[in-house]
């Protein structure tokens, strides 16, 4: 009876206020990343990190912060380093919060996204974090990107497009 007890006062408790082993507070990472568009398409990459499971990854251009950078001049850097393009600001999407583990520590994220339109550059030119940069179609980087929050940052962009139209 007691086991019960403890089971059903656990699953309650969620994210920060859970029972943690150890003292330390999960880490935090500050990041921005970009949703550059081309006409219909947005540039994705495939990084060289692969997921828990060892799959690779679909995902956003995105980093931290570095110091002295404010969240648009990261957002604009990682755009030019992970994909090789050069792109101008169009507008905020919004925030992104989530919860990762890597090496046994939990890690809070947080990313600030932006909606740009390509300028100039080559997916070729793409950084050593990356294995892949390529341009796919917006309704296929909706459905095909791997995290739920990038997918929703899609989803902004091409509520914003036919805003605009």
């Amino acid at each position: 009876m007691s086991s019960k007890r403890r089971s059903g006062s656990r699953s309650p408790k969620r994210g920060a206020g859970s029972r943690r082993s150890g003292s330390h507070p999960p880490a935090q990472e500050i990041s921005a990343g970009g949703v550059v568009l081309r006409g219909e398409q947005v540039v994705v990459i495939v990084p060289t990190r692969r997921a828990p499971d060892g799959s690779r990854v679909l995902a956003l251009p995105k980093g931290h912060i570095d110091p002295g950078e404010t969240a648009l001049q990261a957002a604009e850097r990682e755009v030019r380093e992970e994909t090789g393009v050069v792109a101008e600001l169009v507008r905020e999407l919004g925030e992104v919060r989530y919860w990762y583990r890597r090496d046994g520590r939990t890690i809070g994220k947080s990313v600030s996204f932006y909606l740009f339109s390509y300028v100039s550059g080559d997916t070729a030119d793409h950084d050593d974090e990356v294995e892949e940069a390529r341009w796919i179609g917006l309704k296929e980087a909706q459905r095909t990107l791997t995290h739920a929050a990038e997918r929703e940052m899609v989803l902004r962009a091409l509520a914003y497009l036919e805003e605009d139209r």
